[in-house]
């Protein structure tokens, strides 16, 4: 990780830097290296969509090699949807593409004028007028640049309309439809004016010891062909998991207020698959072909990018709709418009609760009637928040305004004001702490628990063991911060999250790429470091200690279901994760001691 492109849209200038060797050594690439690298550039007056808020896409270490399902790209900046550290991650090709072009990572700055795109090929940094693009979607953009640079293997990394409308929960799409969704990285994107980045390259991504690392890929090619999960993903995708979900009382419906909803059965993946599904989809060097290309016939559209478990569920049971084919073309019409699934589908879900409820009437929306099941009405509404009109624009602010506005912020599914995935925390106790801790709000992929408690991600080799799903534990708590620890290596390195080989089995691909000789301790201290700096800037821009809580109405039981009568005891499982990163067990804050420990001493002075 050597190779930094620093771009200044106001000037339409650019520069080439040097990333420090040996702040690459200690926070290895993607979102770990994306914070440091940020914590001096954002303070508590950078306005997330102002020129100054700077957007950064960064590789990792072992993006771009023969390492399977290292095809990813963490995009990060200041989110304008939570305020906080904001981080999305994005697979397909993009990532490896950036690297082949001749950069590590892009540093954007500043505010163009006017609308404008930016290919950067073989080192080569050109700056184009994106007049003509601006109002086009998603898909149309990607092979506008594409016909306009006369290459069709072009890697074009764009928003859509959510993203120029500064949509607060818009993505930033890539690989047709894939997204970097989270944390609105797409506003960020369009509040710059940059429609798009393409990249073309026919570098190599640099490897210290070829032979070591292709024999460390061959092994970790061979763990992953005997896994069952992997299996299970290639014949359905990460709509595998529905079924398992639903019955473990995982699968979040009626707005996270019902334990059980039988119809969800008939968003199943291999339904999906039997009626819908053309072919399954891979990103870079990815053995698993976890993607999906479907079609709808009664929308007419031959081949949609998905939709994945999230887009099913967030769409589908927390809307109490069982029309696969309608939730299907909910996720198409996202990926069209460029906006992240997850807080479209959940915020479109709150307003439903609050219509029912009669908190939201149709004065306020416009005439329009907002009920549970009407996936028609999801449509209208996508199309609405993309475009931000009529209500649409409320809705565009996310689910936390949204719950604010109407005067009940305790309605809203939301951690630090970002969405909480389509995951409940009353099935498998360790989501509780990921949820509540996670630095870019609630994320699933900040600590997979449900996954270690099935036995799909456990690392035993760094004491992540699987166990009872309803331990309320303390211990829980810090196997939890482990696996905290571990993903945010994942996130840094950057690895898909499917593919998990065994913690030794990346220690050693790692070290033939990189030349260093790391320890599996220096990993998961490597983890905590990182995951403790993001706890820093956070503290930085003004979150608390009193952020990393769970809405109220998501710790009652549910009588019925997969987890019948279980709630986390959130304090309990808190104090261990506290305890296992090194911060006050009381007060949830990193201590001197840790700061030192992690090399974050630097971050001192934005302690409370």
């Amino acid at each position: 990780m050597k190779n930094l492109l620093v771009i200044d849209l106001t000037s339409k200038s650019y520069r080439k830097e040097s990333i420090s060797p040996e702040l690459a050594r200690d926070y290895l690439g993607g979102s770990g290296l994306a914070a440091r690298l940020l914590y001096e550039r954002i303070s508590p007056d950078t306005d997330p969509l102002g020129p100054d808020n700077p957007l950064l896409y960064l590789a990792g270490p072992l993006v771009g090699t023969s390492m399977p399902s290292a095809g990813r790209c963490a995009i990060c900046a200041r989110s304008p949807l939570t305020g906080l550290w904001g981080e999305s991650n994005t697979g397909g090709f993009i990532g490896p593409e950036m690297r082949f072009a001749g950069f590590d990572g892009v540093l954007i700055t500043g505010r163009s004028t006017r609308p404008c795109w930016i290919s950067i090929i073989d080192g080569d940094v050109q700056f184009h007028d994106a007049s003509p693009l601006w109002g086009q979607d998603s898909y149309q953009t990607q092979e506008s640049i594409r016909e306009i640079l006369k290459d069709p293997k072009a890697r074009i990394s764009c928003i859509g309309p959510a993203g120029e409308n500064l949509v607060k929960m818009a993505a930033i799409m890539n690989d047709h439809g894939r997204a970097a969704g989270r944390t609105g990285m797409g506003a960020v994107m369009g509040s710059k004016n940059l429609k798009a980045l393409a990249f073309r390259g026919t570098g190599k991504a640099p490897l210290d010891d070829p032979q070591g690392f292709k024999e460390a890929v061959s092994e970790i090619l061979s763990k992953v062909s005997e896994d069952i999960a992997v299996e299970a993903l290639k014949l359905a995708g990460t709509a595998s998991y529905v079924d398992m979900g639903a019955m473990f009382g995982d699968m979040p419906a009626g707005y996270y207020q019902l334990g059980e909803w039988e119809p969800a059965s008939h968003l199943s993946g291999v339904r999906m698959a039997e009626e819908f599904l053309n072919r399954g989809t891979a990103c870079y060097r990815c053995p698993i072909v976890c993607g999906r290309e479907t079609h709808t016939v009664k929308y007419k559209v031959a081949a949609v990018d998905g939709p994945e478990y999230e887009t099913i569920t967030s769409f589908g049971s927390l809307a109490l709709v069982d029309d696969l084919e309608g939730v299907i073309y909910a996720g198409h019409l996202c990926n069209l418009y460029g906006m992240d699934t997850i807080s479209t589908g959940s915020t479109i879900a709150l307003a439903c609760d609050l219509f029912e409820k009669g908190i939201l009437t149709a004065d306020d929306t416009g005439g329009l009637k907002i009920h549970f099941g009407d996936i028609e009405m999801s449509h209208h509404l996508i199309e609405l928040t993309a475009k931000r009109e009529g209500f649409g624009a409320l809705l565009a602010e996310g689910s936390a305004a949204l719950a604010a506005h109407f005067g009940v912020p305790e309605m809203a599914a939301t951690v630090r004001k970002l969405e909480i995935p389509m995951h409940d925390a009353r099935s498998f106790s360790g989501i509780a702490p990921v949820y509540a801790l996670s630095p870019r709000g609630a994320c699933h992929l900040q600590g997979d628990m449900y996954a270690v408690d099935t036995g799909q991600g456990p690392e035993e080799e760094l004491g992540i063991l699987p166990g009872d799903r309803f331990d309320n534990s303390q211990n829980k708590g810090q196997i939890t911060a482990r696996s905290q620890a571990w993903r945010n290596v994942y996130n840094a390195l950057i690895v898909c999250h499917f593919m998990n080989p065994g913690a030794s089995q990346i220690l050693r691909a790692l070290n033939a790429a990189s030349g260093q000789e790391y320890s599996l301790e220096d990993l998961l201290l490597i983890g905590k470091r990182i995951f403790t700096l993001k706890r820093m800037l956070n503290l930085k821009l003004g979150s608390t200690a009193a952020d990393d809580r769970l809405p109220a109405f998501m710790l009652k039981s549910f009588q019925g279901g997969g987890s019948s009568g279980f709630v986390p005891d959130l304090k309990t499982l808190l104090r261990g994760a506290y305890l296992e990163h090194g911060w006050d067990p009381d007060s949830g804050l990193p201590t001197p001691a840790a700061l030192q420990e992690y090399g974050l001493e630097f971050t001192s002075v934005d302690l409370p």
